[in-house]
């Protein structure tokens, strides 16, 4: 099941109707919407939206029917049993994109941002930024793995030579597991101008 799917399944099977729902189409050998909104003294659109929810999902078979010259359809249940399955690392996996790893960085001038040691000293535990302008500014505070600290503490200084993410992975002694923190946290702070890009 892909995560968009899931998400939708999980919106409508989490409805205290959806049971009773589930319980007529098993019941019966088809049923219609305006049917089984009589039978749970419902309103019809609303089981209209739940039936075609779960058959564009597949587990409904949907056919067309005519009642006095008026189209309309019916619902079958295809399964009686629903196998929920998410593939997180398939679903999760960005495109890959090796722009980033492929480009140098290093931190950016006057970005507004402070560090704080972790307390043995050797790596950052978070990093706090300035957003917004004005009165409007507030403090966005990011908590960092050990792995993301170690990165930031060798990030190259504003006036420092650009290093690509692997060279500051190797100095900073990371492996190559965590590199997607590592991308994540980096992508985070370019977007709030702490890290910069060699053009």
């Amino acid at each position: 099941m892909k995560f968009e799917e899931a998400a939708r399944f999980g919106t409508y099977i989490s409805k205290n109707f959806a049971k009773d729902i589930f319980r007529l189409l098993n019941n019966y050998r088809d049923i219609s919407a305006s049917e089984a909104a009589s039978r749970l003294g419902m309103h019809i659109q609303t089981v209209q939206d739940f039936l075609e929810a779960m058959a564009d999902l597949g587990f409904l078979e949907k056919k067309g029917a005519i009642e006095r010259k008026r189209p309309y359809f019916r619902y079958t249940l295809k399964t009686q049993k629903i196998a929920f399955e998410l593939d997180l690392i398939e679903e999760l996996k960005k495109v890959e994109d090796n722009s980033l790893e492929n480009s140098k960085i290093r931190e950016k001038k006057n970005a507004g941002v402070r560090f704080s040691l972790a307390r043995n000293g050797q790596y950052f535990s978070s990093v706090a930024i300035w957003v917004g302008k004005g009165r409007e500014r507030s403090e966005k505070k990011i908590n960092l793995t050990t792995a993301q600290g170690k990165f930031l503490y060798n990030l190259p200084f504003p006036d420092g030579e650009y290093l690509t993410l692997e060279e500051i992975c190797i100095k900073a002694g990371i492996e190559n597991e965590q590199i997607s923190e590592i991308k994540d946290v980096v992508e985070e702070l370019i977007q709030f101008k702490v890290i910069e890009l060699l053009s």
